[in-house]
């Protein structure tokens, strides 16, 4: 579990293709401090286990699966990536629960300079969009952020400068592709509101007099 609020950018060192799979190496100067082999660390949102340490350079197996439905597959030598360790239970929660499980890639439709901020609309498959709500909260990238306008093939959000310095968004332009998670809880209400509509549940209600 994770919270969206990134603890520094790595740089990627290699990707190594190995059959259907993959090994991504980068550069963490900060995080390598201390790490340990099993760790679990997002590498642009994407939960991913430290397979091997090389003094600052950290090692990552990724599977055929992963490499298909997050942009991790895309990643060349001397790009940046967003990092994050796992949440610990005497963290504080500062941003929403990341689960480091990619919902989809999305792709940046425009990134304009309002004022002092960013304003960025990603893309997305209407799927996805249908998870999000006005003012809750998204995961871009790995990066914890609140959905401004809701688009019905997409949403934007706003970043200030202090995000656009420490997070891959800054670099990003348009036509980039970004990793996007919803806020898990999203899924459960849906879920459970879906399997409500499929049952008799709320007909017994109104025939009781409770709606």
């Amino acid at each position: 579990m994770f919270t969206g609020l990134i603890f520094e950018l790595g740089d990627i060192v290699s990707l190594e293709r190995r059959g259907n799979s993959a090994r991504l190496f980068l550069d963490a100067e900060a995080l390598s401090q201390e790490a340990k082999l099993g760790d679990s660390i997002a590498i642009n949102g994407t939960c991913l286990t430290i397979v091997e340490i090389r003094g600052t350079t950290l090692a990552f197996d990724i599977s055929d699966e992963t490499l298909k439905s997050t942009n991790l597959g895309e990643l060349k030598v001397r790009d940046r990536v967003n990092l994050e360790p796992a949440l610990r239970l005497s963290d504080r929660l500062g941003g929403h629960f990341v689960t480091g499980h990619i919902d989809g890639v999305g792709r940046m439709r425009s990134k304009s300079l309002e004022g002092e901020v960013y304003k960025i609309v990603i893309e997305t498959e209407p799927w996805i969009a249908e998870y999000l709500v006005e003012k809750g909260s998204v995961a871009v990238d790995g990066i914890s952020l609140t959905v401004v306008d809701l688009l019905r093939d997409g949403f934007s959000v706003v970043i200030i400068p202090h995000t656009a310095k420490l997070t891959t968004l800054g670099l990003k332009s348009a036509g980039d592709r970004v990793n996007v998670e919803v806020d898990i809880l999203g899924k459960y209400v849906s879920k459970y509101l879906k399997k409500v509509k499929d049952s008799n549940l709320m007909q017994t209600l109104k025939a009781s007099g409770f709606a």
